[in-house]
């Protein structure tokens, strides 16, 4: 009846946190977000365009305060984006 579990999955927190094993900043990437960071990455770059729009529209109002707040979310999305692609692009395929 207690037979031991001899998966390889980890348990609890720490062990969904792990896996997939990464190394270095990709520590910092949530595990879902590791695991199809193609659509993230996807999303954050049309987030980081929309909000690059609104700051050009900011912008063309004179409202310079906000546009910055706009312009540099959409750098940090745009950034972040690109990041997330070019981990999607170095995973292996699987087989």
């Amino acid at each position: 009846m207690n037979v031991p579990n001899d998966t390889a999955t980890a348990h609890g927190l720490r062990g969904w946190w792990a896996s997939p094993p990464r190394t270095g900043m990709r520590r910092l990437i949530n595990p879902i977000a590791y695991r199809h960071a193609r659509l993230f990455g996807s999303m954050h770059i049309i987030g980081g365009a929309a909000a690059g729009v609104a700051g050009v529209i900011c912008l063309s109002y004179s409202v310079y305060g906000w546009a910055a707040f706009f312009l540099t979310l959409s750098a940090l999305n745009l950034s972040g984006g690109y990041w997330y692609i070019t981990i999607a692009r170095d995973l292996s395929p699987r087989t």
